[in-house]
């Protein structure tokens, strides 16, 4: 603990350094290269051996992994919901940082990589090793594809599984499971005067809006599903009637059985809407797996987790299921979870914060956590 404590106090600000930097590194979903390129020098640049990037631009730093097959991993993803190519607006005060990105998961990049550092400076040895992953693709339309291409490299390999990817004092330890769509209208269209009454395709796109706004939702116990239209698009000008509509669109749940009751559902939305003189094109664009691990090793994993966050913090956690980088292993019946490292807000906005002094009991907490693990 004294190690730790002096770890924390000699390197906070190197670790609001790093936020600030990393939070000027733009990384949309797919287009993530910058900031691997960077996480990779800078681990490599505090001595870590054998970092690499793979095919998936995940940046992996194995610690002592050579030949277990009980490996610990700890992931940060590097992607944000944004889809900006340049640096997006950056503000400071005494008390908080403000960037899009910021929180979810900028602030919990940051506390993974300065975990790393302090395991590499106490040249700590992992009995069954850990890697330490910068992961690609978890927010939207990256279809968690750096943990599925995490998963295939070390198959049967990995024994546990936590992400930083969460507030300080939640839990997330069911996984909401959800499909995607892009659905595409086409009708015959013309002019708004001389083919007035030819169907219209944004028309009949928020028919289709319409009629999902307005399906009653499946009830389970303990469990919800939710829908969600989320862009769309469409038409050529104000005076023609629109031949092409576009919408992205998704459902949710953290019950496969309630997963399938709207797959069942919008399928036959879809369906209905297509005829001779509306056609309607769907393409499934994402897919994450609903699953729930609820064991003895899984419960042993979170009793760990909420320990130390309670010394730490003096407070208790909350648990909840959400959508994170702990479906995959979910799905595969390995134990995972996502715990907080730091305090903010407006996730998913352009509003979104952190709280500075939340970032070194978020880094005691990853410290303590990866320790646990060593």
């Amino acid at each position: 603990m004294e190690q730790i404590k002096r770890y924390i106090t000699d390197h906070k600000e190197e670790l609001l350094e790093l936020l600030r930097h990393l939070c000027h590194i733009p990384a949309p979903s797919h287009h993530e290269e910058q900031r691997a390129a960077f996480c990779q020098d800078w681990l490599q640049a505090q001595g870590a051996e054998g970092v690499y990037t793979d095919r998936a631009m995940n940046v992996i730093f194995p610690l002592h992994c050579e030949g277990s097959n009980k490996i610990t991993v700890f992931v940060a993803h590097t992607d944000t919901v944004f889809p900006d190519t340049e640096p997006m607006p950056f503000f400071e005060n005494e008390e908080e940082i403000r960037c899009p990105g910021a929180g979810d998961d900028t602030a919990s990049l940051a506390v993974l990589l300065m975990t790393a550092k302090f395991f590499i400076q106490h040249h700590i040895k992992p009995q069954n090793g850990i890697l330490f992953v910068a992961n690609s693709g978890e927010e939207g339309l990256g279809n968690l594809k750096g943990t599925r291409a995490l998963f295939q490299s070390y198959e049967g390999r990995i024994a546990q599984f936590i992400s930083f990817d969460s507030s300080i004092h939640a839990i997330a330890n069911r996984c909401v499971g959800s499909h995607r769509y892009e659905v595409e209208v086409r009708t015959a269209g013309g002019h708004s005067w001389g083919a007035f009454g030819t169907p219209n395709a944004i028309a009949a796109l928020c028919a289709i809006v319409q009629e999902i706004y307005t399906t009653p939702l499946p009830v389970k116990e303990h469990c919800k599903a939710t829908y969600n239209v989320g862009d769309i698009s469409g038409g050529t000008s104000v005076n023609t009637i629109a031949q092409s509509a576009r919408m992205l669109c998704e459902y949710r749940s953290d019950d496969e059985e309630l997963l399938a009751h709207m797959q069942a559902v919008f399928a036959r939305i879809f369906e209905r809407a297509n005829n001779d003189d509306v056609q309607v094109f769907v393409t499934k664009i994402g897919d994450r797996p609903c699953g729930i691990v609820d064991t003895p090793t899984i419960r042993a994993l979170c009793r760990t987790c909420e320990d130390i966050i309670r010394s730490v913090t003096g407070e208790g956690v909350v648990y909840k299921s959400s959508s994170t980088d702990c479906n995959i292993p979910l799905s595969l019946g390995i134990p995972a979870i996502c715990i907080g490292v730091y305090e903010g807000g407006g996730a998913h906005t352009r509003e979104e914060w952190v709280r500075k002094a939340s970032l070194a009991p978020g880094l005691e907490i990853a410290i303590r956590v990866a320790l646990s693990f060593a």
